[in-house]
């Protein structure tokens, strides 16, 4: 019905319990999911992840028969300063990330590119070399669960907002392995051009989130906001782009009964488009 590179996060739907966004998503015609992971934005996935709730969510998932491409996850604000602890309890949050990934067969874990906020800890080049240290570092540990390593960059409300420090991170990140996911709307939020940032990360991008958007606004539907789907698709194809998409519809701008057709009607557009 779609085009089977063009998935629907679970968090289009994350005012539905997981299973029920599942049954939605399917019944919608999707083949594939992004699994949403992150706490205040969606639920599907408990922030307090041991054991017991993986294989909960894992069972969940599984017999859905929705491929899994990725994790949308959160450990915490990459730039912040840990003590021995607080950078242990990261690991074990991060590991059972990474165990609900590759049981749910997902392809990568996606993080964030730094805490919620555009102020630095310290200074910005000191903050940008702690992200990518520990990106770089969740990447090794990732290799050990079989899955890839992912972060969202630029992300209009975390420290790499805008074009600048996306660059910069993606600097940092060259030759680790760390994918970068690439998101029209926060591109679009920060009063950036979607076709400057793709040749600015030529080569880098590992997976598309799509949402609409305004400078300030990242919850539009598509159609209802400023970026040019149709451009970026068509440079990201000429670069030879063969990664997926996904719809990532946390808008505000329909209300929860309408989601599904926007959801259907989003998916048929980028379809035309992919």
């Amino acid at each position: 019905m779609f085009n089977s590179r063009l998935g629907c996060s679970s968090i289009s739907f994350r005012h539905q319990s997981l299973p029920e966004a599942l049954r939605t998503i399917e019944g919608l015609g999707f083949e594939e999911i992004d699994l949403g992971a992150l706490p205040g934005v969606c639920d599907h996935v408990p922030y307090d992840l041991d054991a017991d709730a993986v294989a909960a969510v894992t069972a969940e998932v599984v017999p859905s028969g929705l491929r899994v491409r990725s994790v949308n996850g959160d450990v915490g604000d990459l730039n912040a300063l840990l003590d021995a602890d607080a950078q242990s309890a990261r690991n074990r949050h991060l590991d059972a990330l990474l165990a609900l990934a590759a049981g749910t067969g997902a392809k990568a874990l996606v993080l964030p590119c730094g805490a919620l906020g555009h102020d630095p800890v310290r200074s910005l080049d000191e903050d940008l070399d702690t992200i990518a240290a520990q990106l770089t570092a969740a990447k090794r540990r990732a290799d050990v669960f079989g899955v890839e390593l992912w972060t969202e960059s630029l992300h209009f409300l975390r420290f790499c907002w805008n074009l600048e420090r996306a660059e910069e991170l993606a600097g940092r990140l060259a030759g680790s392995g760390v994918g970068i996911v690439m998101d029209f709307s926060h591109i679009v939020a920060a009063g950036e051009d979607p076709l400057d940032y793709l040749k600015r990360h030529r080569g880098r991008i590992a997976h598309v989130h799509l949402r609409d958007a305004v400078p300030g606004n990242i919850n539009l539907s598509i159609g209802n906001g400023q970026a040019d789907f149709a451009a970026g698709l068509e440079a990201l194809a000429a670069d030879g782009y063969t990664g997926h998409f996904s719809l990532e519809l946390e808008t505000r701008d329909v209300t929860h009964g309408e989601r599904p057709a926007a959801a259907a009607k989003a998916a048929s557009f980028i379809t035309d488009l992919i």
